[in-house]
C-alpha cells in the first residue's frame, strides 16, 4: 500500500495493534491525528506512513508511560527520546521496589504469624549461592517456575537449585547449625535477586517459611519477604539419576576457559578433547582453535555448546579450576569446582549449525 493511500480507521487499528476507540482517544489527545476526516460522516482515515508513530505510541503506553511523556518521546530526536524512555523505566523500577518494601511492611503488620524455621545461614554465603544459581533461570510467561529457585532442607544441609531446561545449577550450603526440619519450596527468583544486596550485609540470616513465601529475617535490619511459586518444579533428580557414567573428565583453569570463550567470534563453540591428552582445543570451524592446558582422562570427544549457555556455567564455578564431566556429544555435561564441589551445573550441548557440520564432514561446497 502506498504511504499516501487512505485506509479506514478499522483497517489501521488492526495493522497498528490499537483499537478504534484508542485511536479516537489519541486523536482527541493530539498524539495521532487522522490523515483525513470525512466532513459529512465524521469517519476517520489514516495513511501507512502514520504506522510507525502509531506502533511507537502503542509500545510506549504498554510500558505505562504517561501521555505527556509519550508526546515528548514521539516528537523528540533519537538521543532525547532514549533519555526520556530510560528515565521513565528507572521511575517504574523505583516505584516497584518501593511497592515491594511497603508490601512487606503491610504483611508484617497483619499479625504475628510465626513462620516455620528452616535454617540460619551466613548472609554473604547465602547471597553468593543465590546469585550463582540464578544464572540458570529464565523468564518464560508460560512457565514462571523456570524463573524460580528451589530451596530444600534436610537435617544436614540447605540446597538451592535452578534450571532453564538447558542448564541446571545446584548449590549446597552447610549452615552453622544443622536444620531442624525438612522443607521444600520454589521461591521467586526476581524477589530473591532483589533481596541479595540486603542479605549480603547481614552476618546471619534466619530463613522462615510460611504458606505463601519465605521470610529472610535479620537482626537489627528490615526483614525480606519472597513469594513462593505454586507451579511444580521440574523433576531434576530423575534427569540426574538417568545420566550414564562419565566417559571423559577434564580439569582446567577457570580463567583460561573464560578467556577462550570470550575470544569466540560465533554463537557456538566446540571443545575438542584429546584422548588421554593434557590439553583441549576450544574453537569452532569459523575460527582458529585455542589450546588450553588441562588434565584429561578418558576417551577423545568433540562436543559443541552455545557460548551463552556454557560461559555462565563456567564463570560461576567456585575456585581457580573447573572440572568437566563429559558423557557424550549429546548428553548433559556436569561442571563443578575442581576443589570445592558444593556448586554443580549441568549444561546441555548442542548440535553444530548445519554449515559447520558440513564443513567438519567435508560435504560443504
Amino acid at each position: 500500500m502506498p504511504d499516501s493511500e487512505l485506509m479506514p480507521i478499522g483497517d489501521f487499528a488492526r495493522r497498528s495493534g490499537l483499537t478504534s476507540s484508542a485511536l479516537r482517544f489519541y486523536a482527541d489527545s493530539g498524539l495521532l491525528h487522522p490523515a483525513e476526516v470525512d466532513p459529512a460522516s465524521g469517519y476517520r482515515y489514516y495513511t501507512a506512513d502514520q504506522m510507525n508513530r502509531a506502533t511507537a505510541l502503542r509500545r510506549l503506553r504498554e510500558i505505562s508511560m504517561p501521555l505527556t511523556t509519550v508526546e515528548a518521546v514521539l516528537d523528540a530526536g533519537p538521543e532525547e527520546a532514549t533519555r526520556l524512555i530510560d528515565d521513565h523505566v528507572a521511575r517504574v523500577l523505583g516505584d516497584a521496589a518501593a511497592a515491594r518494601r511497603t508490601a512487606v511492611l503491610i504483611k508484617s503488620s497483619l499479625g504475628d504469624v510465626p513462620g516455620l524455621p528452616i535454617a540460619t545461614l551466613k548472609g554473604p554465603v547465602l547471597a553468593d549461592a543465590v546469585e550463582q544459581v540464578l544464572t540458570a533461570t529464565t523468564r518464560e510467561p508460560d512457565l514462571p517456575v523456570l524463573g524460580g529457585v528451589r530451596i530444600e532442607t534436610d537435617h544436614e544441609a540447605v540446597t538451592l537449585t535452578a534450571t532453564d531446561r538447558y542448564r541446571l545449577s545446584t548449590r549446597t550450603l552447610m549452615p552453622p547449625e544443622p536444620p531442624t526440619t525438612t522443607w521444600a519450596g520454589t521461591v521467586s527468583g526476581d524477589e530473591l535477586r532483589a533481596a541479595v544486596a540486603e542479605v549480603r550485609r547481614s552476618a546471619l540470616v534466619r530463613v522462615e517459611a510460611t504458606a505463601h513465601g519465605i521470610w529472610l529475617r535479620r537482626a537489627d535490619r528490615e526483614d525480606q519477604y519472597c513469594r513462593l511459586l505454586p507451579q511444580e518444579f521440574p523433576d531434576f533428580r530423575l534427569m540426574l539419576a538417568s545420566l550414564p557414567e562419565v566417559t571423559t573428565r577434564v580439569t582446567l583453569s577457570k580463567d583460561g576457559a573464560l578467556r577462550a570463550l570470550e575470544a569466540c567470534g560465533g554463537e557456538q563453540v566446540a571443545l575438542h578433547v584429546a584422548d588421554h591428552g593434557t590439553e583441549i582445543l576450544v574453537g569452532g570451524d569459523e575460527q582458529p582453535a585455542m589450546p588450553l592446558p588441562a588434565a584429561v582422562t578418558g576417551r577423545a570427544l568433540d562436543i559443541w555448546f552455545e557460548v551463552t549457555t556454557l560461559y555462565p556455567a563456567v564463570s560461576t564455578a567456585v575456585g581457580p579450576d573447573v572440572m568437566l564431566d563429559l558423557r557424550g556429544p549429546d548428553l548433559p555435561v556436569t561442571i563443578r569446582s575442581a576443589d570445592r564441589g558444593d556448586l554443580t551445573t549441568s549444561v546441555m550441548p548442542v548440535h553444530p549449525n548445519p554449515p559447520s557440520e558440513q564443513r567438519r564432514q567435508g560435504t560443504a561446497p
